[in-house]
């Protein structure tokens, strides 16, 4: 029993206040679509691409993402809760994260150079094995986000917040840090600092 496996290609398009929750999306091709208020949670959306996309205030909670292309994607205002990154088509791979909920989310082993979040949260945030050089996390909290063995080159991490992380186990050279910040670096040390001094 063969399936039809017929991309069907969708370009230029706006798509507005569409419910695909709980829904298994297949064989499309999106390029250049704006997606406003659309409610993909606990959806599968395996195997599709998306190209030069723009998802604003959009709930990707535990959706699906095997396979799935996403190049110059935008996320905007978006809820992206628990979504596992690492099984994404690794050769349509590259985003912009604005003003987004990121928390329990997965980029494992994944290439993310010059990623820029921006007012994000990546509570719990696993990023062990990720190729983050040049990336910017600009205002962001990054409480319990993990970084083990992640190279963190050339990072901008001036504004970000809550963040920890042994400098032994990643890759750090040129990262950039405020002075207001840099106790990050020596969470594992597990020191008092008094910032009052």
């Amino acid at each position: 029993m063969s399936e039809s496996s017929e991309t069907t290609i969708h370009q230029d398009k706006t798509f507005t206040s569409i419910d695909y929750a709980e829904k298994q999306l297949k064989n499309r091709e999106f390029i250049n679509c704006e997606f406003v208020s659309c409610d993909f949670s606990k959806s599968d959306l395996s195997h599709n691409d998306f190209v030069d996309c723009h998802f604003k205030q959009c709930n990707f909670s535990l959706t699906i993402v095997v396979g799935t292309g996403f190049r110059d994607v935008t996320f905007s205002g978006c809820k992206i809760l628990g979504i596992d990154f690492s099984k994404c088509n690794k050769f349509l791979f590259s985003f912009k994260f604005e003003k987004s909920q990121l928390d329990y989310s997965t980029f494992y082993g994944t290439k993310l150079k010059k990623t820029r979040f921006t007012d994000c949260s990546l509570k719990e945030t696993d990023f062990e094995e990720t190729d983050l050089s040049g990336s910017v996390f600009e205002n962001c909290d990054l409480a319990g986000t993990s970084f083990v063995r992640t190279v963190l080159e050339k990072v901008d991490f001036r504004t970000a917040r809550n963040f920890g992380f042994d400098p032994a186990v990643n890759k750090v050279k040129q990262a950039k840090f405020s002075a207001s910040n840099l106790a990050g670096l020596l969470y594992h040390f597990n020191l008092d600092i008094d910032h009052n001094i």
